[in-house]
Order: structure tokens, then C-alpha cells, then sequence
């Protein structure tokens, strides 16, 4: 038995009720519950619905789902891996559920990757009840995983990398020092030269206070600073958008280079594509009037 069996969660007969908002729910039949528990860090539960798949969900928000995870995950990693002209070390924050993990190992020009998560159960469970996620990434050679503190280890890392990828949780619980100024700051100088960092941030329509926040917190760090969008379908409210921040211009390649680099990358995508990559910053005009521009 993988840990004990505790109702944390908002049932409604058999729906998941998600407490990300006060105001504003999103219900998700569960079809049947793989796995309830309350870990040293968050409530985690794990259940099957006919549409999205396995489903993870943790303090009561969906974290992750098999049927639209591939949007999620391929956008996070190949639009900083691809905009970066060699990406050999890689520092993943969070992302224990493997499918970050799952999509840098494709990268062949990778040489490193460390991954740094709080939560040892969400990496042990994930690996259990949702394999496809990782898809075997936590085996490749590459791969250093690291349970702790990822705000600790990028203040205390000597190491610099190519590309930090910070797949946290919403800014509450375990998952609030990774959206602080300091932790940014931390982030910068673990940044080779050249360097990109990227971080989820949430759905603009229901979170801008999350985006402005954000955005001026990384502004004293880094020469640039924007954000770029994903429609993903379990994270209700529209588009997610990915906070994307370097000295360098924010992904200044041509479609034309963008193919070439891709022809690195093992396996074919299911969302990704040069195009898409080119097109995600473009800012609607509501998400645009939440930001300043230098």
C-alpha cells in the first residue's frame, strides 16, 4: 500500500469539485479513484474520468491529466530549449510528475539534467499510477533527481545551467516561495550566460493579479521579460500563460532555425511546432494591458 486512504477532498457524489477559485468551480467526474493521500507536503488524489484520463490533483487543485498533458508539457520545454542555440544542462523545479522530465530527455544535445522536487511521493506515485507521463525519463542516465527545496537549492547551487524550467504549483502552500523576487534572483545568477528561465503563470482571464506580480518580480533580474501562451483544457479559464525571462531578446529565432533545431529532438510532437512556437507571443490585448513594458 502506497500511503493511507484520507478524504481531504471536495466529493459531490462523484465529481472532484476544484477549489482553485472562491467564486468559480470546475467539476470533473470521477469515473473511479486510483489513489487518495495526504502526504508530508499536500492532500494528492488520483482518479480516472472517460475524457481527460488519469487525473492528479493536489490540495484540491488538477494539476495534470493524461488526455491534454502533451500541450502542457511540450510547450514548457521546447519553446526555452529550441529559442536557446545549445541547451546542454537543465535545471527542472517541481515537475515530479515526469512530464517535463519526459519531453527534455528528447533534446539530444542535453548533456545534464537535474530535477529538484519537494515532494517525494508525487515522483514514487506518479512513476505507480500515471507512467506515461515520464514515459521512462527518470532512468535515463542524464537525470539527477534531487528531493528538496528547490528555492533552497538555487540559492545555496554552485552549478549554472542553460535553462531553469519551474513547474510549480499555484503561488499558495509548498508552491508560494517559487513566484517571490528573492527566489527569481536566485534563479538569474544559476543561469549560464545566455540563459532562460520559464515558469507556469496560470490562466491570465482568472489570475492577473498572478501575471502583474510576476512580471514585475523578475523585472529587476532580467534584461527581458515576457510571457507566452498554451490553450490547455484542464486548466479552466482559457489560455495558460508561461512566464519566459533572459538577458538575451525573448526567443528571437526565425521559423527557419527553429526547424533545423527541431530535427534534435527524438520523436514526433503532438502540439508543438515551429509555427505555434512563433505564435504563442502573441499577446491577446486583456492579457497585454495587465503587463508593463519597459
Amino acid at each position: 500500500m502506497l500511503g493511507a486512504v484520507v478524504p481531504f477532498f471536495l466529493l459531490a457524489g462523484s465529481w472532484c469539485m476544484e477549489t482553485l477559485y472562491e467564486d468559480w468551480q470546475q467539476a470533473i467526474q470521477i469515473d473511479r479513484v486510483i489513489h487518495e493521500e495526504k502526504t508530508l507536503e499536500q492532500d494528492l488524489l488520483i482518479f480516472e474520468n472517460s475524457r481527460f484520463g488519469r487525473v492528479l490533483a493536489l490540495d484540491g487543485v488538477i494539476q495534470t491529466t493524461e488526455a491534454d498533458e502533451f500541450i502542457y508539457h511540450e510547450m514548457m520545454v521546447h519553446v526555452p530549449l529550441l529559442s536557446h542555440d545549445s541547451a546542454k544542462s537543465i535545471l527542472i523545479i517541481g515537475g515530479g510528475d515526469g512530464g517535463i522530465l519526459r519531453e527534455v530527455v528528447r533534446h539530444k544535445i542535453v548533456e545534464r539534467i537535474v530535477l529538484v522536487e519537494i515532494d517525494a511521493s508525487v515522483i514514487h506515485l506518479s512513476k505507480h499510477y500515471l507512467p506515461t507521463l515520464s514515459n521512462g525519463a527518470f532512468e535515463d542516465p542524464r537525470v539527477e533527481i534531487v528531493i528538496g527545496d528547490g528555492c533552497q537549492y538555487v540559492k545555496e547551487s554552485s552549478e549554472r545551467f542553460d535553462i531553469i524550467l519551474c513547474d510549480s504549483t499555484d503561488p499558495t502552500g509548498p508552491g508560494a516561495v517559487l513566484f517571490t523576487e528573492e527566489f527569481y534572483g536566485d534563479c538569474k545568477r544559476c543561469l549560464s550566460r545566455g540563459g532562460i528561465f520559464v515558469n507556469q503563470n496560470g490562466v491570465p482571464f482568472a489570475q492577473r493579479e498572478e501575471l502583474q506580480m510576476t512580471y514585475e518580480r523578475r523585472l529587476p533580474h532580467f534584461a527581458n521579460v515576457g510571457y507566452y501562451l498554451a490553450p490547455i483544457p484542464s486548466y479552466v479559464g482559457g489560455f495558460m500563460a508561461f512566464g519566459y525571462a533572459s538577458d538575451d531578446a525573448i526567443s528571437p529565432c526565425t521559423l527557419e532555425t527553429l526547424k533545423k533545431r527541431l530535427e534534435g529532438v527524438s520523436k514526433e510532437m503532438r502540439y508543438y511546432n515551429p509555427e505555434i512556437h512563433l505564435a504563442a507571443f502573441a499577446l491577446p490585448e486583456y492579457v497585454r494591458k495587465v503587463i508593463k513594458t519597459r
